[in-house]
C-alpha cells in the first residue's frame, strides 16, 4: 500500500521512469558498445588471418621443391592439410574477398564446422570453440592447394552481462533518480500546498516564487489569484459591514417606532420581525468576516469560557448546564473559538429548547460536546446542517435565524484548528462535539472536577 502511494505521486513516477529508462539506456550502450567491439575483433581476426595465409603462400613459392612438398603435407601451426571428414558449411564471402585481393590470385575459403576440422576426437572436443576454414588458392608455379585453418572465437571468453556491474549500475541510477524526482517534484508539492491553502484563507502569506520557470510562473498566478480574492473579500465584508452600519440608526427609529403602538400583540409581532431583520443581518456579516480571522494563537481557560457562556445564556432566560469540566486550558484563537462554542450553544437551545455542555480529554484531545433535546436531524442530511441557509423546521418550536450559526461555528473551528462534527444522541438530541488537539495544559485554577453544574433560570416568586 505504502509503495502504490509512493509510485501514484508524482515523485514516484518520476523516479521509475528515470529509473527504468536510464538503465535501459546503459544496459542498451553497453550491448552496442560490445557489439562494435566484437565487430572490430572479428575484422582484426580476420585480418591476421589473410596475413597468416599470406606468408605461408609466400614461404611454399620461396622454399625448395623437397621443403615445400614436406610443408604442404605436414601444414604448420594454425594450418593442416584437409582430410576427408570435413564438413562444410557454406562460403565466406568477405574472407574470399580478402584472400583473393590480397594474394593476387583466385582464392576460395570456405566455413568448416569446427568438430570436423580434426580427425581425432580428444583434438575435436579441444577446439570445439574454433573458427574453421578449407582455403583453396595457388602458388606461383600455379599448383593448387588446400588448407584447413584454424582460428580461436573471439566470444570464447563471453559470460553475458555481470550481475554484480548490473546491480551498481541498478543502484547508482536509483539513487540519483531519487533524488532528482524529489527535487523536480518539491516546487510542485508547495504549489498543491499553496492551492489548498488558497482554498481555505485567502489572507494567508504568499507562497515564495522558487523552482524551475513554469512552476515559478503557476506560483505567481496563484499569488495573483490570492491578492484578488483578498480584495473582494475585503471589499465584500466592507460594503456589508457598510450597510449594516447604514441600517443601525433607520432600524432604531424604526423600533422607538414601533414601541408607540397601542395593539399589544402587533407591536410585539412588529418587534420580533424587526429582531429577525437584525439576526439576519448580524449573521450574514459574521458569515462573510468568518475567513478573516486574523487574532494569534493563545492559552485559552476552557472551562472558564464555557461558564462564562452558560451564564450568558442563562441570563438570557435559557436552560443550560455542565455537566463535566476538562481541567484543562487550550491553544487556541480565542475569539474564533468562543464564537464557535457560542454558536454551537445557541443552535441548541433554539432548536433543543436547552443544553447539556461537557468536556473531557482522552488520548491528548480535548472533546467539547454541547447536547440539545431536541428532535435531532436525519442523519443522512447531517453533513447538509453546515450548508449556508439551510434550516430543519421543529414542529414544537419556532427558532430564529436564517441558517448561518453551523455553518460559521464549523469556519471558526477550522481557524482555530478544532475538528467539529454532529451526530444523534442514542437518548434523543443531536449532539455537537467539538475537538481541539493544540496546547492542552492542565489548568492551575482549580482541580479537574465532574459532575452536574446547572445554570437554569430561577423561579422568581410570585
Amino acid at each position: 500500500m505504502i509503495l502504490w502511494r509512493y509510485f501514484d505521486s508524482m515523485v514516484g513516477r518520476l523516479f521509475l521512469f528515470l529509473l527504468v529508462s536510464v538503465t535501459a539506456s546503459a544496459c542498451l550502450a553497453l550491448s552496442l558498445a560490445s557489439s562494435y567491439r566484437q565487430a572490430d575483433i572479428e575484422k582484426i581476426r580476420l585480418d591476421q588471418l589473410v596475413n597468416r595465409v599470406q606468408d605461408f603462400v609466400f614461404f611454399a613459392n620461396s622454399a625448395p621443391p623437397m621443403l615445400r612438398v614436406k610443408l604442404l603435407q605436414n601444414g604448420v601451426p594454425g594450418f593442416h592439410p584437409p582430410h576427408a571428414d570435413e564438413k562444410v558449411s557454406g562460403i565466406d564471402v568477405e574472407l574470399t574477398r580478402r584472400l583473393s585481393q590480397r594474394l593476387g590470385t583466385t582464392a576460395r575459403a570456405e566455413h568448416v564446422i569446427p568438430t570436423s576440422c580434426f580427425p581425432s576426437t580428444v583434438v575435436r572436443l579441444t577446439y570445439d570453440r574454433m573458427h574453421c576454414w578449407l582455403i583453396s588458392t595457388r602458388l606461383a608455379n600455379g599448383a593448387s592447394i588446400r588448407l584447413t585453418a584454424v582460428s580461436p572465437t573471439t566470444d570464447f571468453h563471453a559470460t553475458g552481462f555481470d550481475p554484480v556491474y548490473i546491480s551498481v549500475l541498478i543502484f547508482g541510477v536509483g539513487v540519483l533518480a531519487f533524488f532528482a524526482a524529489r527535487m523536480a517534484a518539491a516546487p510542485l508539492g508547495s504549489l498543491s500546498e499553496a492551492a489548498r491553502t488558497l482554498g481555505g484563507d485567502v489572507h494567508s502569506a504568499p507562497l515564495p516564487e522558487r523552482g524551475p520557470r513554469e512552476v515559478r510562473d503557476a506560483i505567481g498566478a496563484i499569488n495573483t489569484m490570492r491578492a484578488k480574492l483578498r480584495r473582494h473579500a475585503d471589499e465584500r465584508t466592507k460594503i456589508l459591514a457598510s450597510i449594516t452600519h447604514d441600517l443601525q440608526t433607520p432600524l432604531t427609529r424604526l423600533r422607538l417606532r414601533l414601541e408607540k403602538v397601542e395593539d399589544v400583540g402587533l407591536r410585539r409581532r412588529l418587534i420580533d420581525d424587526l429582531h429577525g431583520m437584525q439576526i439576519l443581518i448580524r449573521e450574514g456579516l459574521d458569515f462573510s468576516r468568518g475567513n478573516q480571522v486574523d487574532e494569534p494563537f493563545a492559552p485559552v481557560a476552557l472551562d472558564s469560557l464555557i461558564e462564562s457562556l452558560v451564564e450568558e445564556a442563562q441570563e438570557r432566560g435559557q436552560a443550560a448546564s455542565v455537566v463535566e469540566c476538562s481541567g484543562y486550558d487550550v491553544e487556541a484563537r480565542p475569539r474564533a473559538l468562543q464564537r464557535c462554542l457560542a454558536n454551537l450553544l445557541d443552535n441548541a437551545l433554539k432548536h433543543g429548547g436547552a443544553a447539556e455542555v461537557s468536556a473531557s480529554v482522552d488520548d491528548g484531545a480535548l472533546a467539547i460536546r454541547i447536547r440539545d433535546r431536541g428532535p435531532g436531524i436525519p442523519p443522512d442530511q447531517i453533513e447538509a446542517a453546515f450548508e449556508p441557509f439551510v434550516r430543519f423546521e421543529n414542529p414544537h418550536h419556532m427558532a430564529e435565524g436564517v441558517g448561518l450559526g453551523l455553518t460559521i461555528a464549523r469556519m471558526m473551528a477550522k481557524e482555530t484548528e478544532a475538528e467539529l462534527s454532529l451526530s444523534n444522541h442514542p437518548d434523543g438530541g443531536l449532539l455537537a462535539c467539538l475537538v481541539l488537539r493544540r496546547g492542552l495544559t492542565r489548568t492551575e485554577r482549580h482541580p479537574t472536577w465532574t459532575g452536574r453544574r446547572s445554570f437554569e433560570p430561577e423561579t422568581l416568586p410570585g
